[in-house]
């Protein structure tokens, strides 16, 4: 214990100052300070009082600008969403990863989750969200919203308004930050299964915050930053506020709840670390058989279930993009579901358990970047074609790699995710029943961009998103290395990461 903590304090001494690096000066007051689409778009401006006659000179100032009002369905809708994407997490893939291990490895798992998803929702809070949501350049944002200030006021009880993609619709920005913070713990989360059952827990943690400061954020950053719908009030400052984006958004890529931010970023580093940390002892020699396939189809289907919060959620309203994005959920998944079975009978003469539970994550990663992009049938084919390509992305993609990725994320979450976000490119067109997309936000008037030059636009932000991710994720997991070590003993691998990490049996014999 006496150990971690001291890698703790390292970690975070290094990872303050890491982010000194990033400090900005405020800029004064913006009208539209918010990170709109993701970010708090400007309270609307207060309507000049008209004094009367006769009235003191006092009493003629203006009045204060209206708070603006929060629909309750928005919000209710907002505070639900958040609640199925910590379910995701806690138990959904700890019990996903935790039944795909030994069962001498299952507590190390469920711990690296359950504390990792912590310890970055309490960094998002007092450094994260400002880095990726508030205005600071292409790749990185400021430090307007450190330690969240700004966000509520508790003298006046006003909740600053955070902007949804609708003008003058709302959601408190707080709750738009609680939404975000979910997306950021299941990230770092999802790369603890490619190491799994051979790395220290200091060490798990130490990279993890590294990591989200310097990939998750600027990525997100990149992605989603902009300066919301009510920014864009006349055609004079649309060229001013789309420099105020992020480098992707400005792109126009297409992302509508992290492909790119989530799956092919955690993915990707994910895949570093299985190089770095090594192969487990007696991989390629000996079976590494799941030890509770009942525990994994138990947290593939909570995936499943509280992915509608991620997709659907990521509309920022109870309305029909929600809608959308909740109906290509449930069907790209279930046809990934159809794919992978159909694979496998192929290849083995038989379709597994597992398999349907990898291929519902499978298509659950495709749509992400895709739910509410794409139209109904565009889904379907979304979800068939990740079924295929992450079933061969952990037998075929994973063979050529030679790394030993413990539980496929780069398999599931990379394939899926990259196959995901081009896909998106091809389906947005409304020639092919997509909604298309905003290309005036000055009046909101939707068109479709030709396929090729979408195409081309989404896989320039994978390529930004794998080679980013690449390099913070070599450094971040040298500097582990170089200072507590990334693996454990020989000895300890072969007792098990619950006894010689934590003290503990997750079963009694």
């Amino acid at each position: 214990m006496k150990k971690l903590l001291v890698s703790l304090a390292l970690g975070l001494s290094v990872l303050a100052a890491g982010t000194a690096g990033f400090a900005q000066t405020p800029p004064a007051a913006p009208a539209a300070e918010a990170p709109a689409a993701s970010a708090p778009a400007a309270a609307p401006a207060a309507p000049a009082a008209a004094p009367a006659a006769a009235a003191p000179a006092a009493e003629a100032a203006p009045a204060a600008a209206p708070a603006p009002s929060f629909n309750k369905g928005d919000t209710s809708w907002m505070l639900l969403s958040t609640l199925l994407v910590i379910m995701m997490t806690i138990p959904g893939l700890a019990l996903f990863y935790g039944g795909l291990v030994r069962s001498k490895n299952m507590l190390s798992v469920l711990m690296q989750i359950m504390v990792t998803f912590s310890m970055i929702v309490v960094l998002w809070l007092i450094y994260g969200y400002s880095l990726a949501f508030t205005e600071g350049n292409s790749f990185i944002g400021g430090f307007d919203r450190l330690f969240m200030k700004g966000v509520f006021d508790p003298a006046t009880g006003a909740f600053a308004p955070g902007a949804t993609f609708s003008k003058g619709v709302y959601i408190p920005e707080l709750l738009f930050a609680a939404f975000q913070a979910t997306f950021a713990g299941i990230t770092c989360c999802l790369i603890v299964g490619a190491f799994a059952e051979r790395i220290k827990f200091s060490a798990v943690l130490l990279f993890m915050a590294l990591w989200f400061t310097f990939s998750y954020a600027p990525i997100a950053h990149m992605v989603w930053f902009w300066m919301g719908p009510d920014a864009y009030a006349s055609k004079d400052v649309v060229d001013a506020m789309n420099g105020k984006a992020g480098l992707i958004w400005q792109w126009g890529a297409l992302d509508f709840a992290g492909g790119t931010v989530v799956h092919i970023n955690a993915a990707v580093a994910g895949l570093v670390g299985a190089f770095l940390v090594g192969k487990r002892i007696g991989y390629g020699k000996e079976a590494f058989t799941p030890h509770s396939l009942t525990l994994t189809m138990v947290g593939a289907s909570l995936l499943w279930v509280g992915w509608f919060g991620f997709n659907a959620g990521s509309a920022l309203e109870a309305g029909t993009s929600a809608v959308l994005a909740f109906m290509n959920t449930f069907s790209a998944t279930a046809a990934a579901v159809l794919a992978w079975s159909i694979g496998e009978a192929l290849m083995k003469g038989k379709a597994s358990m597992l398999g349907a539970a990898s291929g519902a994550v499978a298509g659950l990663v495709a749509i992400t970047p895709a739910a509410g992009n794409v139209g109904l049938m565009g889904a379907i084919v979304i979800g068939f074609v990740a079924g295929f390509a992450c079933l061969w992305g952990v037998n075929g993609l994973k063979k050529m790699f030679g790394a030993d990725d413990s539980l496929d994320v780069f398999g599931v979450h990379g394939v899926g995710g990259i196959v995901g976000a081009l896909l998106t490119g091809v389906f947005n067109t409304q020639a092919l029943g997509g909604p298309g997309l905003v290309g005036d936000w000055v009046t909101a008037s939707v068109v479709s961009n030709g396929i090729g030059a979408q195409v081309w636009i989404q896989l320039k932000a994978v390529l930004l998103t794998i080679v980013w991710s690449g390099v913070v994720s070599f450094i971040a997991f040298k500097i582990v290395d170089l200072t507590i070590g990334l693996r454990v003993s020989e000895e300890e691998e072969r007792e098990g990461l619950d006894i010689s990490s934590h003290g503990e049996t997750a079963y009694n014999r």
